[in-house]
């Protein structure tokens, strides 16, 4: 066996130096002063033999190369001692040499200098001569090195000079794992390109990192000492980020790029808005001061949580406008929010070459390896109705979570390691090495504009002081902070390079940290010497015209459309492109659709769903709506995509009812909740005149995003002053189908609501579903909508709507019995969703006109005024049931509790529930239909 693994490399050697000869032999013959002197002489030699002046080979046929027949032109050195001639090219060492090279390629991060605590440098056996079976006295031979740049013959220490001082530098490439071959070859082109090593003494530019460098370590040093005991979240020992963003925002606009939106950890970002966005210290200063208690009691962020944007200057003159993206302490949870964010403003500009914006995320080491929603995130970008043209990752590495180790923090090398299975570049780069620092920043920002792909930047440090500088992190990490302590910032260092090199003074350093001292003492008297000043929270920009706060009395927009528009829409909806081969069972379904258009069937909910957002595309309004398997539907519903059925092609009627329409996306979203939830959030904060709508598969598969929903979408408004107009469709309803497919989680959506924050419905008819989309849109009030939809009821023979009833009306917060039985009744059921046909349909069998029956159609907020009308006409005698088909302490039973005092009635509310219970609902279909039959049987007295 392993002769057989020698014999093949030997003949693969012997093809590779047979072919690199070849090459050679055809440059020398067009172009023989591009070829070296050796082989020149050598080419020459064999020419004046065996070649006629025409070129011809004297038997009729070119040269042959073998490998056996090549001498080295070099002569290994030279001449031998002994004046033998020169020693034949060995195929065997050729290919060694080969495999050395391309073991720096892939190993030599491992062997680079990236830590700047000096924790010593790995030997790495793949870049010893011997495991390659090479030798010291091989260092002196001269070998084809076609692949690197210079010259095509060198000598092997020359090559294994130039591949450590590429590859083990203070540079760590990781690039020989994407898919792309191009792309891997641009990389190794501009890597191993001597012109790309270092800035080539650009000293302007390096007089800029110095200021920016001065900036980032006084105001460090100054909040420290200001705020003792505060947290801060410090940047001490990685203030190269604030170098690397200014690099990076100068390349994006000279690239084009016009909008940045930044999504960031705690770690630094006092220092980025300070440096980067320009937010005024003072300003900063004010928070830290907390002065203004009594308005914010119960509202607001901690300083090291909120956005900031503001239009940078560049230094050619060009306006970038940088958005940091708020955050909760759910620190990784920004990145799809950021990525949706990015993907709004590129629609908004009708960017469809994904160059107008551009998404820079700053991570933490550890959150980096170990937040599932980081790989949640990197798997969008490259999927066409996620992608944003690449972002950059900026990994803040402080080789330490909290007060874990990597090695009890991830089962790799890096913690970057997560993106090589998404095919991303990784750069990973000394920290204190400004110069390296740029070079990966330029050359991330250029493989971005290249390829649109996202690109990694491991930028390695370490954190001066503890996790939150309140914090003692010698408990855990004496030797790591031993080292700390008495290692010079990264300010200091490059300082002393910089004056080493001549190019600045050690008096002018100190000048430039002085200015910086004495600015921010200024704008620290300013803050001491004013009041708080409030922020303006009127809405500006695209959110011009939206309201947030208590839901206003007076906007119920007009939710109706005229019958001809609602005729001409449905007519578009069920028209088949010529020559398109339907799906034989889709065509019941457009059947029926068309004997809607007829006026010969009632309208479905599906229907009535198309007719909602169709109506909102001619009349301007973009729609977005995503899910797993939402554009066929998880129930066989939606199809607002149809697939020819004998050639795959596919067509979307949304998108072709008028030539002036708005743009439609339909979205099939990969299988994740909270990077699918985070990303539609992200997109309605910057696009708010359109429908944006996330939906669930199976209603409780929201909780899997919980992070995204509890920190950003129920609570963003009171702690960012933020508003969002995202839907949440969520399939709701007990079908016996065991727990997970069967609640929304109703209570949990309701637990959080408060100070009108969210709206959360049960629309229970096509027509209620048509008006609440379109109400949600057409309205001023922009708050995030959970509408809880059916699953068994979407073919449900009683849930219908006519067109007359999309042609007028509004959507009702409460549907109300027929106001002859509610007077007559002696039980009143109130109820929302499914249980109402459960319901319906037992007191039709059991003729019960003693018992009214009406719909709570919105939860929240909570229409105390149309309940309490509800209980007017009921006799005195007349009994009030809450009716769910969820457990006592689940569904809207515990909130209805609560609100109960809001309705100015005597009546009190009494319960008909499944009992208490740890799981939504059974497994068993049979038991199911035991627990529903007593509900119902109770409701009805029994």
């Amino acid at each position: 066996m392993n002769k057989g693994k020698t014999s093949h490399r030997k003949t693969t050697g012997a093809n590779l130096n047979v072919d690199y000869i070849e090459r050679l032999w055809r440059l020398f013959r067009s172009q023989p002063d591009a070829v070296s002197p050796p082989w020149r002489d050598y080419f020459q030699r064999v020419t004046d033999r065996d070649v006629d002046r025409d070129g011809r080979a004297a038997s009729g046929v070119q040269p042959s190369f073998a490998p056996q027949s090549i001498f080295d032109p070099a002569g290994a050195g030279g001449p031998s001692k002994n004046g033998a001639p020169p020693r034949a090219i060995d195929a065997e060492k050729q290919q060694q040499v080969a495999g050395l090279i391309e073991s720096y390629r892939k190993w030599g991060r491992r062997a680079a200098a990236l830590d700047p605590l000096e924790r010593g440098r790995l030997e790495v056996q793949e870049l010893s001569l011997e495991f390659h079976g090479l030798h010291q006295d091989d260092l002196r031979r001269q070998f084809a090195a076609s692949d690197l740049p210079g010259p095509r013959m060198r000598r092997l220490d020359d090559v294994v000079e130039h591949l450590q001082r590429v590859y083990c530098g203070t540079i760590g490439w990781q690039y020989l794992h994407l898919e792309d071959a191009d792309a891997r070859r641009w990389l190794m082109q501009q890597i191993e390109n001597p012109s790309q090593d270092g800035l080539a003494a650009d000293g302007d530019l390096q007089l800029r990192i110095l200021h920016r460098l001065t900036a980032a370590d006084v105001f460090e040093q100054f909040v420290r000492k200001k705020y003792v005991g505060a947290k801060t979240f410090s940047l001490a020992g990685a203030e190269s980020l604030i170098p690397l963003l200014d690099i990076a925002i100068e390349q994006a606009a000279e690239s084009g790029v016009l909008e940045i939106v930044l999504g960031m950890t705690h770690r630094g970002r006092l220092n980025v808005l300070a440096n980067i966005l320009g937010k005024r210290p003072q300003e900063i200063f004010r928070e830290f001061d907390d002065n203004d208690a009594q308005r914010r009691r119960g509202k607001g962020d901690v300083r090291y949580h909120l956005g900031y944007s503001s239009d940078c200057q560049t230094a050619r003159g060009d306006r970038m406008h940088v958005s940091l993206c708020f955050n909760p302490s759910h620190l990784e949870f920004v990145n799809p929010v950021a990525l949706g964010r990015t993907r709004a403003k590129q629609q908004r500009a009708h960017d469809r070459k994904r160059r107008h914006a551009m998404a820079v995320l700053i991570h933490g080491d550890a959150g980096f390896a170990g937040e599932g929603i980081v790989q949640e995130s990197l798997n969008l970008a490259r999927l066409d109705d996620y992608t944003i043209g690449g972002a950059l990752h900026i990994v803040v590495n402080n080789q330490l979570g909290f007060t874990t180790p990597p090695e009890q923090a991830r089962s790799t090398t890096y913690s970057t390691d997560i993106a090589r299975g998404l095919s991303t570049p990784i750069f990973h780069v000394h920290g204190e090495d400004l110069e390296a620092v740029v070079r990966v920043t330029r050359l991330a920002l250029e493989y971005r504009r290249r390829f649109q792909r996202d690109v990694v930047i491991d930028l390695y440090g370490y954190r001066r002081w503890g996790h939150n500088e309140m914090d003692e992190p010698s408990f855990t990490q004496p030797d790591m902070y031993r080292r700390i302590e008495n290692r010079p910032d990264v300010r200091e260092l490059y300082v002393r390079r910089l004056v080493d090199a001549g190019l600045v003074t050690r008096e002018h350093a100190d000048r430039l940290q002085e200015e910086q001292q004495t600015r921010l003492e200024v704008e620290f008297e300013a803050a001491d010497n004013s009041r708080a000043s409030v922020r303006s929270q009127s809405l500006g920009g695209i959110w011009t015209g939206f309201q947030g706060g208590l839901e206003p009395a007076d906007d119920d927009p007009q939710t109706a459309v005229e019958q001809e528009v609602l005729h001409d829409l449905l007519r578009g909806l069920v028209d088949v492109p010529d020559g398109f081969q339907l799906h034989r069972k889709l065509e019941q379904g457009l059947k029926q659709r068309r004997e809607m258009l007829d006026g010969e069937r009632p309208l479905d909910w599906s229907t009535a769903e198309a007719l909602a957002l169709a109506s909102l595309l001619v009349e301007g309004r973009p729609v977005r709506l995503s899910g797993q398997d939402t554009v066929r539907g998880t129930f066989s519903q939606r199809h607002a995509v149809w697939h020819d059925a004998e050639n795959g092609e596919t067509h979307m009627p949304l998108a072709h009812l008028a030539d002036d329409q708005a743009p439609v996306e339909i979205v099939n979203s990969p299988l994740c909740e909270a990077g699918a939830m985070g990303y539609e959030y992200g997109f309605s904060l910057d696009y708010p005149e359109a429908l944006v709508a996330w939906e669930a598969q199976f209603g409780d598969f929201w909780n899997a995003a919980q992070v995204i929903f509890d920190q950003f979408i129920a609570s963003a408004e009171d702690k960012w002053s933020r508003l969002s107009g995202l839907v949440l469709m969520l399939p709701h309803g007990f079908e016996g189908q065991g727990p997970e497919h069967s609640s929304a989680r109703l209570e949990r959506l309701l637990l959080s609501c408060a100070e009108h924050n969210l709206q959360v419905t049960v629309p229970s008819t096509p027509a209620q579903l048509f008006h609440c989309l379109r109400r949600q849109v057409l309205r001023r009030w922009r708050k995030p909508l959970a509408m809880l939809t059916p699953k068994s009821l979407l073919r449900h023979r009683l849930v219908v709507s006519n067109l007359d009833d999309l042609s007028t009306g509004r959507f009702q917060r409460v549907l109300p019995d027929d106001p002859q039985r509610a007077a007559d009744a002696n039980r009143l059921l109130l109820c929302c969703g499914k249980v109402y046909y459960d319901l319906l349909k037992a007191r039709e069998q059991r003729r019960r006109e003693d018992v009214a029956i009406a719909r709570v159609e919105q939860l929240y907020p909570f229409p105390s005024v149309q309940i309490q009308q509800l209980l007017e006409p009921l006799s005195d005698a007349a009994a009030v049931y809450w009716v769910q088909e969820e457990p006592a302490n689940m569904g809207a039973w515990q909130f209805l509790k609560l609100r109960w005092e809001e309705v100015e009635s005597q009546k009190p509310l009494n319960r008909i529930s499944r009992p208490a219970s740890a799981s939504p609902a059974g497994g068993s279909h049979a038991a199911h239909k035991i627990e529903q039959r007593e509900i119902i049987d109770r409701s009805f007295g029994n």
